[in-house]
């Protein structure tokens, strides 16, 4: 791919472990919007622990772009024979194709998997980088001859490359917590600063967990023994089962990704008369003082026990570590009567079927006119006092 005199040299790698470790991670620094699960050890722990390979439908096919010797862009590509663990569906995309007698699957995703986390999807040294992956984005499509390709939960210089490029965008919202200078480090002045009826129902909440007996402990970064993430791990696969449903990750994921980014993670352990009841897991990034809500999961029901755990104790943890920002996942507009506000979130989609192209373009514009007064009429719902 030509760039002037220099050439770029697009490779797909389908083990992120064939790829520079540094110079991935050097890349993501350097970008608008930064995670901690763009790292690449993170997408090391995804695939050896088997959570996101080919067997579980996340085929690799990392896209790195060279110049010289140079890694100046790179993104986390994957074949996809299924829409599950994205949180952006497309079902009724896929169903439409398979009435047609056309095959959806396998498509082509950028995304974090199993992680609603917007952020920094393609890294690049510069906005021609940038263009340049998705340009070999869409010519491994084409090689491949996939129905589609996909950016999900991507940057604002992502979308830019991207609909720059003919694809389609798609607008939904998220909660997040976002502090500002006027936002107290205690829990109780930030309760003062909520709206009566919500201050009143978290307190209520709050006192039926200590009621019940329950405290909690915090573990931050290596403090988080082998001990502390097998009852995780317990937890975590009992919400799974209480919705009917498998884990995604593996047991070995969590031990691959605390040894390799122990500074990451936060770990609040429920107890009850000195025994263990619940767990709730956080990943951070400390140099950007942002908290990320990921998982959670209680050995029993306890009213009001995954309130306290999943919002209540990690924004206490935030104000008093002076973080500015708690992103509690993906839906869930119940958050927002704990200080969680709406924040818009975007992806990208490219179909090569022009018809389909065409129907979908129109069905976006209507989802994102709906999502515009949906998040209009969320605004006029604020859980703070009026200033």
């Amino acid at each position: 791919m030509n760039r002037g005199v220099a050439d770029y040299v697009i490779r797909v790698a389908t083990d992120p472990h064939d790829l520079p470790l540094q110079a991935w991670n050097d890349l993501l620094r350097a970008q608008e919007l930064p995670t901690p699960f763009m790292r690449l050890e993170y997408f090391q722990a995804l695939h050896a622990s088997g959570s996101a390979v080919a067997s579980t439908g996340w085929q690799p096919q990392f896209l790195s772009l060279w110049h010289g010797d140079e890694l100046v862009g790179a993104c986390p590509a994957y074949l996809k024979s299924h829409s599950y663990g994205e949180y952006v569906f497309d079902w009724a995309w896929a169903d439409a194709y398979a009435r047609h007698g056309l095959s959806y699957y396998p498509k082509l995703l950028v995304a974090v998997p199993f992680t609603p986390v917007p952020g920094a999807r393609l890294l690049a040294r510069d906005a021609a980088a940038r263009d340049a992956l998705v340009r070999g984005l869409q010519a491994l499509a084409a090689q491949l001859q996939l129905s589609s390709a996909h950016v999900l939960f991507c940057s604002d210089a992502d979308m830019a490359a991207l609909q720059g490029a003919g694809w389609l965008p798609r607008h939904n919202v998220q909660f997040h917590w976002q502090n500002t200078q006027q936002t107290p480090r205690e829990f109780k002045d930030y309760l003062a600063s909520l709206q009566r009826d919500k201050r009143k129902k978290i307190q209520q909440e709050q006192r039926r967990v200590r009621e019940a007996g329950v405290r909690f402990e915090v573990r931050e970064g290596a403090q988080i023994s082998a001990q502390d993430w097998d009852f995780f791990y317990r937890c975590y696969t009992l919400t799974y089962r209480a919705h009917r449903s498998t884990p995604y990750l593996s047991r070995s994921f969590f031990a691959e990704a605390s040894r390799q980014m122990a500074q990451h993670w936060l770990m609040f352990i429920a107890y009850r008369e000195g025994e263990r009841l619940a767990a709730s897991l956080l990943a951070l990034d400390p140099e950007r003082r942002t908290a990320y809500g990921r998982y959670w999961g209680a050995l029993e029901a306890v009213p009001c026990l995954h309130f306290d755990a999943c919002y209540y104790q990690p924004l206490a943890w935030c104000l008093a570590q002076g973080y500015q920002r708690f992103e509690g996942g993906a839906q869930g507009e119940h958050k927002m009567a704990r200080g969680l506000m709406p924040v818009g979130t975007q992806s990208a989609h490219r179909l090569a079927h022009p018809q389909f192209r065409d129907a979908v373009a129109e069905f976006l514009a209507r989802e994102g006119e709906a999502m515009h007064d949906y998040v209009n009429e969320l605004e006029q719902h604020q859980p703070f006092k009026k200033a």
